[in-house]
């Protein structure tokens, strides 16, 4: 048995559609605690960070069928620990292999006669 299932199905125009689709995205973005206008009532949900979803289309019978499904757990999730950086090797001292080479470039470059 399910903990609460809520089921709605009507008419509407293609203005409705998207005011209502509207709606659902609005909450989704705010996350956290959510109030949908769903008919004569008001939907509470709370709506975490991460979801899954699924969108699917079927084309037969002379409809198509377009369902888009959000699920997550009602339960909130636990947080993972943060993952530590790679450790860094020590820098070598003395001079960089590049400075070097510019050195080299630079007397031959001078000893070059024009």
């Amino acid at each position: 048995m399910r903990d609460l299932k809520f089921e709605q199905k009507r008419s509407l125009s293609r203005l409705e559609a998207a005011a209502q689709l509207t709606a659902i995205a609005a909450a989704l973005s705010e996350g956290g605690d959510a109030e949908l206008e769903l008919g004569a009532g008001t939907l509470s949900l709370r709506i975490p960070d991460d979801l899954r979803s699924e969108i699917e289309v079927e084309i037969g019978d002379g409809e198509i069928e377009l369902e888009i499904e959000f699920k997550w757990p009602t339960a909130p999730a636990r947080k993972k620990a943060p993952a530590k950086p790679p450790a860094k090797p020590p820098a070598k001292p003395g001079r960089s292999s590049t400075s070097t080479n510019r050195s080299k470039s630079a007397k031959r470059a001078a000893t070059k006669k024009p």
